[in-house]
């Protein structure tokens, strides 16, 4: 197939050629790397990356297509995508359309051929910045004009352009193979439903359907939502993932704070970093984030070492906490906090991704340990 030139071209100057896929067209966001080896489709789709373009480090992207089960929002979230290698012809059982007829129909820019590895080492080297994939403008100096002239997505809140426009109950669980395969078990229901309440940052489906599965009865709420509302329906609260800065989030740090001690909280992603702002607590940003589905954290109470799904470009400072905490998890790549408990509330935090999707499942443990803490409370 025919296909037209594409340019990359950072905010520090740097610029790659290649080709495009996906609409033709232009678009700007924040450059990250994932090193998630399967998955383009559930990352593609999760409202965390809003406002990013998304690098993916394995070079074969596209060859098993796109469905409609694997998604993890209504379509692709990400500002733009770039892959070393596109497959247009996918071979998949499961596979209803190609990853570039799907990009096309939701409008996403995406490039492909440039050197996927150079532009990892230099996001790690120089940290992420902003960037612009164009196939309809062939000039690097103009593109670089019109990138320079973005704001960073740190100053937008994005939370408020991916979170439900009202409420809504939730009753789908994980996905079950047709042909058998590895057995799912969920928990067995109880007599008496725990109403559960979930925040939507930017909540991936993933995260809800292990709700259901762990035996909670689910609904989602906008994430302006006030505290009073969401305390009168739930026996628990979650506060899901989502894109951006948390600092940017300031009316949800605030119902947060208004439901500290009141419920039973779990926090996700943003969700951990938000609550470790309503605690009076401080974020920082990560040099290049963590995007990917390899990620060795440690669980510190059992001394296990679980590989992890994460996505994330801000982390909690827990000494910034004063001893309300305890740390829990730890990421063995650098070190940094993944996970907390309140020392006096029933409140349990995780900076990377229990629901997976894609990525290990490791971690799927942590909702029936949340699920144990609603009782116990």
């Amino acid at each position: 197939m025919k296909r037209s030139k594409a340019l990359l071209v950072l905010a520090d100057g740097t610029y790659f050629e290649g080709w495009n896929f996906g609409a033709e067209t232009e678009t700007t966001g924040e450059v990250v790397f994932n090193t998630s080896m399967t998955g383009y489709q559930e990352i593609l789709t999760d409202p965390s990356y809003k406002g990013q373009i998304v690098l993916m480090t394995y070079t074969q992207i596209g060859n098993y297509g796109i469905n409609a089960d694997d998604r993890e929002s209504a379509g692709p979230q990400v500002e733009g995508f770039i892959s070393k290698e596109f497959f247009d012809y996918p071979s998949n059982w499961r596979s209803e359309k190609s990853l570039d007829h799907y990009l096309k129909e939701h409008n996403k820019a995406a490039i492909f051929g440039i050197d996927t590895r150079a532009l990892t080492r230099h996001l790690r080297d120089n940290g992420v910045q902003m960037g612009i994939i164009s196939s309809t403008d062939p000039d690097p100096r103009s593109l670089l004009e019109k990138v320079r002239s973005k704001p960073d997505i740190s100053s937008l809140d994005l939370v408020a352009e991916v979170t439900a426009k009202k409420s809504y109950a939730w009753n789908e669980g994980l996905w079950k193979s047709p042909a058998g395969g590895i057995p799912h078990n969920p928990d067995t229901p109880d007599k008496v439903p725990i109403k559960l309440i979930v925040y939507d940052f930017g909540v991936k489906m993933n995260i809800l359907r292990h709700l259901v599965d762990t035996g909670f009865d689910v609904t989602v709420v906008p994430a302006s939502t006030p505290a009073e509302a969401a305390l009168e329906q739930a026996d628990a609260i979650v506060l899901s993932n989502g894109p951006g800065d948390p600092q940017t989030v300031s009316y949800a740090v605030d119902i947060t704070r208004s439901i500290i001690g009141k419920k039973p909280i779990l926090g996700i992603c943003l969700g951990h970093q938000i609550m470790g702002l309503a605690l009076g607590g401080k974020t920082y940003k990560l040099k290049f984030g963590h995007h990917g589905g390899n990620h060795p954290v440690m669980d510190l109470k059992t001394r296990e070492v679980e590989i992890t799904s994460q996505n994330h470009n801000y982390c909690v400072d827990i000494e910034s906490l004063k001893g309300q905490v305890e740390l829990t998890h730890k990421n063995l790549y650098d070190g940094t906090e993944e996970g907390m408990v309140h020392k006096d509330m029933p409140i349990m935090t995780f900076q990377h991704h229990p629901e997976a999707g894609p990525g290990p499942n490791d971690s799927g443990y942590i909702f029936k340990r949340f699920k144990d803490l609603v009782k116990q409370w």
